[in-house]
């Protein structure tokens, strides 16, 4: 065999690569597809639409590495976490759009569970706070909407999955539904203490049991390709959630090591070993992958915006052409010139947990340029990697060696190096970009043989680029927190005034 298939299925778009016993990358190709937004604070995906982007993804990747699926070892899927998809179990029908992880039309539902002793239940079994973020207030919104779904699902004609899930299921043909531990405890109904789906948060938020995917382990056994839909039958072997999936493609499988990614939100991970720690306040506990992609834990602290501020600064405002052009831009000026951004466009995530909150800009004056905004809307993801770091370490941030970066933004040098002054900690940055999709081959091609030791697939991430933290830089980003600190207030301040909606 030649290659280990992995599926990146991202927020955007999906990515297809296939790697090689070295750690080579053969072939990639990459495709976006559209966005939903029917009504403010809404974000829905056509599930059809995300597996055509899928299986074109897929077929690019194949011809540009001159492979056929016959020389693919395994596929390894990862993906977008929380998106909910519900589907007719006989025909993979949608029965309606994919509701997004971005999405917030479930707040009033999470605002009146908190201060209950549900909320306490919840955070208790599953690690996570309450918060439209995750999956089960999702499917409860569905079910509650549709009249005829609750039946149908209860007579197991309508099963539900995260991304994952929907992959595996139209690869085999239908033949298999499950996940794994990562996908599975982001729903709001799994159990991190008896690892599997707790029937008393099932009762709570109306979801019928028999809807939901069995939860296998990350690198196990989802059967194989439908030769009608892949070409070949090839072992379906790892499957792992994005945030997750980056931390294994770090080589992050041991406790105190951590892993930022900088993608559509921003997502940091303190891989915390097989015993279940005390999380702080606001911090979030989450299933991870220990060096064979068995179970273990982690922190996770979630900025629910960052590259999609970038977007928004390139599509709404016109004010960039290409997010590339951020790095001069940060550059050209000394500071932000008093300005901050609080790209809280779905809400703040780790550690506030304010699904009200949006998007605030502070300190504007007529001497404002458009430099000054891209350079705050940077300053912004490396801030609030200090919060979450902060709320992970109680304080101290510069405890970890060293945070381990990947995704689109940890090609930005300025605000690597930013960060680095801003953590008081190294930041290093891997050769290869694409570490969700190389934690997916890895713990596939580990499950069938393709590799026999995890180390050797980590030859594909090439050697690392170290920020080390400067003193000036330090002075200059603690300076810094102070605004940013009073810009948080001014835009948790607007949420808690807001009345209620969304």
């Amino acid at each position: 065999m030649t290659a280990v298939l992995a599926i990146d299925q991202g927020t955007t778009g999906s990515r297809a690569l296939l790697i090689g016993h070295g750690g080579r990358l053969l072939g990639s190709a990459y495709r976006e597809f559209r966005q939903y937004f029917p009504s403010p604070g809404e974000v829905e995906h056509s599930a059809e639409e995300v597996w055509d982007s899928v299986r074109l993804t897929v077929a690019e990747a194949l011809e540009r590495a001159g492979l056929v699926p016959g020389q693919v070892a395994a596929v390894g899927i990862t993906n977008q976490r929380e998106t909910t998809i519900v589907w007719d179990r006989h025909t993979g029908t949608p029965a309606g759009p994919a509701i997004v992880w971005q999405d917030r039309r479930t707040s009033e539902r999470c605002q009146a569970l908190r201060g209950t002793a549900d909320e306490q239940m919840i955070r208790d079994r599953t690690g996570l706070v309450v918060d439209p973020y995750f999956s089960a207030t999702k499917i409860e919104w569905l079910l509650e909407r549709n009249p005829d779904w609750l039946s149908r699902a209860e007579a197991g004609d309508l099963v539900f999955g995260t991304v994952d899930s929907w992959l595996v299921y139209r690869l085999t043909g239908g033949r298999v539904h499950a996940t794994d531990h990562t996908n599975a405890s982001r729903t709001l109904l799994y159990s991190l203490d008896t690892r599997a789906w707790d029937p008393d948060l099932c009762g709570l938020f109306g979801v019928p049991a028999v809807m939901l995917p069995e939860v296998r382990s990350s690198a196990g056994d989802y059967g194989v390709t439908d030769p009608d839909v892949f070409g070949a039958e090839v072992p379906v072997a790892g499957v792992v959630g994005d945030q997750q999936a980056a931390l294994y493609g770090q080589g992050a499988w041991t406790a105190d090591t951590a892993k930022a990614t900088y993608g559509t939100g921003a997502f940091v991970l303190l891989h915390t070993g097989d015993v279940r720690r005390q999380a702080a306040e606001g911090v979030l506990t989450t299933a991870a992958c220990g060096p064979r992609g068995e179970f273990a834990y982690a922190f996770e602290g979630s900025i629910l915006i960052a590259g999609a501020a970038m977007q928004w600064l390139r599509d709404g405002l016109g004010l960039i052409d290409d997010a590339a052009q951020s790095e001069a831009m940060a550059r050209a000026v000394d500071d932000t010139g008093g300005v901050y951004f609080v790209p809280a466009f779905a809400g703040l995530g780790t550690p506030w947990w304010e699904p009200r909150a949006r998007g605030t800009v502070v300190g504007l004056t007529r001497g404002t340029q458009r430099e000054h905004l891209v350079r705050a809307t940077l300053e912004a993801m490396a801030y609030s990697t200090r919060d979450v770091l902060d709320a992970m370490t109680e304080g101290r941030p510069d405890s970890i060696d060293s945070l381990r970066a990947d995704g689109g933004a940890a090609r930005n040098a300025w605000l690597m190096q930013f960060q680095a002054d801003v953590l008081g900690t190294p930041v290093s940055v891997p050769a290869a970009a694409e570490l969700t999709a190389i934690g997916a081959a890895g713990l596939a091609g580990l499950q069938t043989g393709f590799w026999s030791e995890p180390e050797q697939f980590l030859a594909a991430r090439g050697e690392d680029l170290v920020f080390e933290p400067s003193a000036e830089g330090r002075d200059a980003a603690e300076a810094g927190r102070e605004g940013w600190s009073r810009a948080l207030a001014t835009s948790r301040y607007w949420a808690a005034n807001a009345g209620g909606g969304r």
